[in-house]
């Protein structure tokens, strides 16, 4: 037998064993891919199939997947794990001097001692764009739904996701005073925690802490610049081992959709408009230029045809 047939049946001997290796080891520690992780594996017809996060596009995991597919999947889990729910907005504003009215509360105009103003939710953030002194805000619209995301440090080991539950609620019923039931999920996908607080005006008796407080108390603890007196110790635990936290994001959800225009889009929208009209001129010009290039040869070559005609007519 040839030498090249030999080592070809070597190589598809080898391919063959590689397969049952990997055959074997997803029968022995369950259906992953070994070559990527971004995946998600799942037995279909006694094959372990696996699909690439983001794409959800089949993969070969006896090789590498591709740095496109690899790239789709690190955009998929890392800006954010959890759906952002339709007009949830972030405070993007931070402290500013407010106008509270007798009992503690926002009005809903606020101007920061200046000509400028805006219209702000019932957590005294902005939901308008902002205008002069004349700006008129008709109501204190409530904020119902805040969405706490965190983001945990990494750490060998993750969390159970029922440990982190329980550990969270514990911890904002106790710290913050706020009932159960006005925490009505807590979801937990390492390194991804997303808290969830829901509170109708109905449902909020005047004893209950308000949800924007505790969310305001609980981003300062987090942040490391609590609001409690030294001997309440921030001590945020999961199980006994500390749950380190590295990054806090805070969605608002009015009772009514917020007001904002789209004005801060306006310079983006030139700027696009800028680069297409630049990049149409330059091209007509290119083409122009080529044109008379071309032309302008095809001219000198017909002038001098002429003259050497005219020459010969005359010799």
């Amino acid at each position: 037998m040839p030498s090249h047939n030999i080592r070809l049946m070597e190589s598809a001997y080898g391919a063959v064993l590689f397969l049952m290796l990997v055959t074997a080891s997803a029968a022995q520690d369950g259906c992953i891919c070994p070559m990527n992780i971004r995946t998600t594996c799942e037995m279909e017809s006694g094959s372990c199939i696996c699909r690439v996060l983001g794409s959800n596009q089949r993969v070969n995991c006896s090789t590498l997947t591709s740095k496109c597919l690899l790239m789709k999947a690190e955009m998929y889990r890392t800006p954010r794990r959890f759906p952002k729910p339709e007009h949830a907005f972030l405070d993007n504003d931070g402290l500013y001097d407010p106008d509270c009215d007798a009992s503690g509360i926002f009005k809903a105009r606020q101007c920061n001692k200046t000509d400028t103003c805006w219209c702000v939710n019932s957590a005294g953030v902005r939901r308008t764009d902002k205008g002069d002194d004349n700006m008129r805000c008709s109501e204190l619209v409530r904020t119902n739904w805040i969405l706490i995301e965190l983001k945990q440090k990494e750490r060998v080991d993750p969390f159970l996701e029922a440990e982190v539950e329980n550990s969270l609620r514990q911890f904002i019923q106790n710290r913050y005073q706020l009932r159960q039931h006005f925490i009505p999920a807590v979801k937990y996908d390492y390194p991804f925690i997303q808290i969830e607080l829901k509170q109708d005006l109905l449902q909020k008796t005047y004893r209950d802490v308000d949800i924007a407080d505790v969310a305001y108390y609980f981003e300062k603890d987090i942040k490391r610049t609590s609001l409690f007196h030294f001997s309440n110790a921030f001590n945020l635990s999961v199980s006994g081992e500390p749950l380190d936290i590295e990054e806090i994001l805070i969605y608002y959800i009015d009772e009514k959709p917020p007001e904002f225009s789209m004005k801060q889009l306006t310079p983006g929208i030139i700027a696009v408009v800028v680069v297409v009209v630049l990049a149409f001129i330059t091209g007509i010009t290119m083409f122009v230029f080529n044109r008379w290039r071309k032309t302008g040869k095809y001219e000198k070559v017909e002038i001098k045809e002429m003259g050497e005609m005219k020459r010969e007519e005359n010799a």
